[in-house]
């Protein structure tokens, strides 16, 4: 998968066809210790021997209650679940809400290029490093967020100031854009395959090419302003950005449902909120950087 937070899982990825065993490679029947017999066939000596032995026999009642006893849940294996996805992803978004607030309100201005750029490389870092933890750290992902929660709070500030109302504007936009590629998933008009993440991360990997080409453009002074994206082809770049985005929580929402299906641990939560979140920041900023632009465009400015 694109995303590296879901693309070295084991279990968020591709399904792997997992071989037999030799008994059933070599065409017999595997035999594990204390299995039933099939049905008419005498016990075996020492069928039952290795584990019943010195207990007393199950009565009529004991096998009565063990049968009307119910299922274990996914709680119960410690597996991971749709709730525990939600549950966190939750909580790591309200938490970013919180930070970018308190950045917005509490930081004067003559700092506030100053957090947010603390908060881009804190972010930055620790995106990289949760990305490639084979086990999730819920501390340094919580980190993570307060990190992005100081840039995406300040960035958001600036921005405003720039085009009054674009906050919230951007704000609707994401959780639109959130909703329309979970309908989109779920109702099957979309499906991820092969050809669509290989398609994807050759498009993704372009456009960050490009974002970074743009940076040091502008950070060196041989273009100003929004350097290549700036007018309308600011607008067509910012318009694909945010379709990438889109697609990505596609990709995110495919993952995490073969992590669910496959039984992961319920750990993994962390790791696919943390995914989610990655997505989400990356969403926003984007249709803040478009919102922006286009009310530049038809003010004049």
């Amino acid at each position: 998968m694109s995303n590296p937070v879901f693309s070295r899982s084991d279990v968020f990825g591709e399904p792997r066809r997992a071989g037999g065993s030799a008994d059933a490679r070599r065409g017999g029947t595997a035999t594990y210790p204390n299995q039933t017999p099939a049905y008419g066939t005498p016990p075996q000596p020492g069928q039952y021997g290795q584990y019943g032995a010195g207990q007393p026999p199950m009565d009529a009642s004991d096998l009565d209650a063990m049968y009307s006893s119910p299922s274990a849940t996914t709680a119960d294996t410690k597996r991971l679940t749709y709730d525990d996805v939600i549950i966190k992803t939750g909580g790591l978004l309200a938490l970013l809400v919180v930070v970018a607030a308190a950045t917005w309100t509490l930081v004067p201005p003559a700092m506030l290029f100053m957090v947010m750029i603390v908060g881009a490389i804190g972010g930055l870092v620790l995106g990289l490093v949760n990305s490639f933890k084979r086990n999730p750290s819920p501390a340094l992902i919580v980190a993570y967020t307060v990190f992005e929660g100081a840039f995406v709070g300040g960035i958001s500030k600036v921005m405003e100031t720039m085009a009054p109302g674009v906050v919230v504007q951007a704000v609707l936009g994401t959780i639109a854009t959130f909703a329309a590629a979970l309908f989109l998933f779920r109702s099957g008009r979309v499906r991820v395959t092969p050809k669509f993440t290989r398609w994807l991360l050759i498009a993704v990997t372009g456009y960050a090419v490009f974002s970074l080409v743009n940076f040091f453009l502008v950070m060196f002074n041989v273009l100003d302003g929004w350097g290549m994206r700036s007018g309308w082809l600011g607008v067509i770049v910012g318009i694909v950005a945010v379709g990438l985005a889109a697609m990505m929580l596609i990709l995110d929402f495919d993952s995490i449902k073969r992590g669910v299906e496959g039984g992961a641990p319920a750990k993994l939560a962390w790791s696919a909120a943390f995914g989610l979140l990655v997505t989400l920041v990356w969403l926003y900023i984007e249709l803040l950087r478009l919102l922006t632009i286009l009310q530049s465009l038809f003010s004049g400015d």
